[in-house]
């Protein structure tokens, strides 16, 4: 039996990991996948293979898959509020169909 949900997805910066995962946790989301990003946006340029001076400017993908869609738009103003105006970054909200969850 499949489960609609909405998938939230994230790309920024790795240095805004700890705020981000703090505000995943105040929201009451129960979990998250984080994954290196990579690409060319708006604010800079990144490519694979060509090192950084530092992590902190490594790009993240963080995704969350939540039953409520109501938390996965607050989880997006929150970050975009906070950080957007100083760090790059976009958003994305989806809907999706859940197959097979142990718990969302």
């Amino acid at each position: 039996m499949s489960t609609q949900a909405t998938k939230l997805v994230i790309i920024t910066e790795m240095l805004l990991f700890k705020h981000i995962v703090r505000i995943l946790e105040a929201a009451g989301a129960t979990g998250y996948t984080v994954t290196a990003a990579e690409g060319k946006g708006s604010r800079n340029t990144r490519s694979p293979g060509h090192p950084s001076v530092s992590d902190t400017y490594e790009k993240i993908k963080v995704e969350i898959i939540t039953v409520d869609d109501a938390v996965a738009r607050r989880i997006a103003d929150e970050i975009a509020a906070n950080y957007f105006d100083n760090f790059s970054g976009i958003i994305f909200i989806t809907p999706v169909e859940v197959l097979y969850a142990h718990s969302l």
